[in-house]
């Protein structure tokens, strides 16, 4: 197994990182340790997860992934797994945290509550990578940074991150904590995909100079790109499909940002390409986001164990010059399909 480090941490981690939103509400305690097992046993060493979770969030399940995750954790070596999690941040444009009543921050008061709650759920003494889930536009970014290096200085954390945050939120972060002599951001987890390579414009050159890592997240554009939404109608069943059926505004914008006449004429094409390359497109869209040098893990998701074995297969997978460079010609025909 190939291991890669994040950012100038200590963290050597596997190229793929086994996601977890789902467990609790898509997949039940039983269905998630089976997902747990399968990718242990494959050799994955991280794993990811946040205080919000699971998917779809509410206030009535948040923490409840952490809980069955911190269950299957007492059944195995602590040393032999990376545990990443979230503080939630601050409510984004279109996602309000379902938990301390919405009123989230990046402060020390949510940032201390937040740690100490997953630490608890989790049934661990450290987490070895914390992240920021949503920044903070409003909290002085010196504030925020001070209040996590607190917890890599009480042993806490380890390491930091940040998440779904821009090239300017990232750079300003990891300034400030140069100059005072605080823990920085070692990666950042962002979506990444054949479907949403905006992380290549200005991001991809942070990480590089700043030697952050990216660790993708949704590499195969929320299940768009396994080509089961290429279908007359809008399936129900799956993340998509339910959102689009759903009464909720939000629900229903998150699936046409999704779902739409540019992603799945874009994702046609993968699956062509797919199939002439001999693999699946889950496999092919999954190896395309651990092809590149500032990623350290893609981070992939499954709501049952036997839909692991497409993403899995990533890792015997080496893609060639002439797959990448058929790939590249869909996305200048489809330029951010994702609006």
């Amino acid at each position: 197994m190939e291991f890669r480090y994040i950012g100038n941490s200590g963290l050597r981690v596997t190229p793929i990182c086994m996601g977890t939103m789902s467990f609790g509400s898509w997949s039940d305690r039983k269905e998630s340790f089976r997902i747990l097992d399968k990718a242990y046993d494959r050799g994955i060493n991280f794993y990811d997860t946040a205080e919000v979770y699971p998917v779809p969030p509410t206030a009535e399940l948040a923490g409840l992934t952490e809980e069955i995750f911190g269950q299957w954790i007492k059944t195995h070596n602590r040393d032999s797994i990376i545990i990443a999690t979230k503080v939630a941040g601050a409510a984004s444009g279109w996602f309000v945290p379902p938990i301390r009543h919405g009123l989230t921050a990046i402060d020390r008061h949510h940032i201390e509550t937040a740690v100490e709650g997953s630490l608890r759920r989790l049934g661990v003494d450290y987490i070895d990578l914390y992240q920021v889930h949503w920044p903070d536009t409003v909290v002085p970014i010196e504030e925020s940074m001070q209040a996590l290096d607190r917890l890599v200085e009480a042993g806490k954390v380890r390491y930091l991150g940040t998440s779904n945050d821009t090239a300017y939120g990232l750079t300003k972060a990891n300034t400030v904590a140069d100059y005072e002599g605080l823990a920085r951001f070692q990666s950042i987890q962002n979506n990444f995909s054949l479907l949403n390579r905006r992380f290549m414009d200005e991001l991809a050159q942070v990480c590089r100079k700043e030697q952050v890592s990216l660790l993708p997240y949704s590499p195969i554009g929320g299940g768009v790109l396994s080509g089961k939404y290429n279908t007359p109608q809008m399936p129900r069943g799956c993340r998509f499909g339910d959102y689009h059926h759903d009464s909720n505004p939000r629900q229903q914008a998150m699936a046409a940002r999704f779902v739409n006449e540019k992603t799945l004429a874009s994702t046609a094409r993968y699956l062509a390409i797919a199939q002439e390359a001999g693999m699946s497109p889950v496999t092919l869209a999954t190896a395309w986001s651990m092809n590149f040098d500032y990623v350290a893990s893609t981070i992939i998701g499954a709501r049952t164990a036997s839909q692991l074995d497409e993403s899995l297969a990533a890792l015997d997978v080496t893609l060639s010059a002439d797959v990448m460079r058929q790939c590249d010609e869909v996305h200048a025909e489809y330029l951010y399909p994702m609006g």
